[in-house]
């Protein structure tokens, strides 16, 4: 890669990777932010993007060299294993850096009550051994089946899209996009009767407000840790990939071989 802007591939979905685009643009790179198509074509924003899966590590990796992109930034959700292994893969074999903005996840406030599983499936036993009655899931519509099994309590689930299947009749779905306050947030746990908050550890400021709010109200947290992510190089915030990307464009490396197939 020669001085100068970089091109450079952004795989979205999160706040991080939207603002990452916007200055990576500002700062005369050529920035292209990817979404997986699951998000609502009005919610997207005004930069240059493409939309759909790529078809596993080698339609990724040969979409790098099509699109001539010099840098890979991986600034999908915390939760995103599966991509994040595909995206460190695919750029191994198009020779190209890639880069994996992760932010830091939340910590429990002082004096919050939180009981941290592993997995959603950990989090409806921990939901059943409470003997709540309501329970307020922050965790994708995609997770919501784990906690079908769990009798008696009626659970609010808020999601950006609407799930793809029907949930049953203990859920009440509540299509909702942050960021949110304190006083939002304790008002619909109140409103709702909420006994019990559960969560994924995705981190951001965009959804902290529930915790607070659940904190200042005494509501216990259920929180599934997130996963370890994949080895590779890894920055917490947008500031930090900036930087990296900085460094990159004033290195010097011979272009990648073309990828058969």
């Amino acid at each position: 890669m020669t001085d100068g802007p970089a091109s450079v591939l952004v795989l979205g979905g999160t706040s991080e990777a939207t603002e990452l685009a916007r200055e990576l643009t500002s700062n005369g790179h050529h920035a292209v932010l990817s979404f997986a198509g699951r998000t609502n074509p009005a919610d997207l924003p005004a930069l240059p993007r493409r939309i759909g899966g790529f078809g596993g590590v080698s339609g990724l990796a040969q979409e790098l060299q099509r699109g001539g992109y010099e840098l890979l930034i991986d600034a999908t959700h915390p939760f995103a294993t599966a991509i994040a292994r595909n995206a460190l893969e695919a750029a191994g074999l198009a020779g190209v850096p890639c880069l994996r903005l992760l932010r830091p996840p939340w910590e429990a406030p002082p004096g919050a009550t939180w009981h941290e599983v592993d997995t959603v499936e950990s989090a409806a036993g921990c939901l059943a051994d409470l003997g709540a009655r309501r329970a307020f899931l922050a965790i994708g519509a995609g997770q919501v089946g784990a906690f079908g099994q769990v009798p008696g309590v009626q659970l609010l689930l808020r999601t950006v899209e609407p799930p793809s299947v029907a949930p049953s009749s203990q859920v009440t779905v509540l299509l909702a996009r942050g960021p949110f306050t304190v006083e939002a947030e304790s008002a619909l746990l109140l409103e709702h009767r909420i006994e019990v908050l559960v969560a994924r550890n995705s981190g951001g400021r965009a959804t902290e407000a529930k915790l607070e709010a659940a904190n200042r109200l005494g509501i216990p947290v259920i929180m599934v840790r997130r996963p370890r992510p994949p080895e590779g190089e890894r920055v917490a915030t947008v500031a930090e990939a900036l930087a990296w990307v900085a460094a990159k464009s004033c290195s010097n490396r011979p272009l990648p071989a073309p990828i058969d197939g």
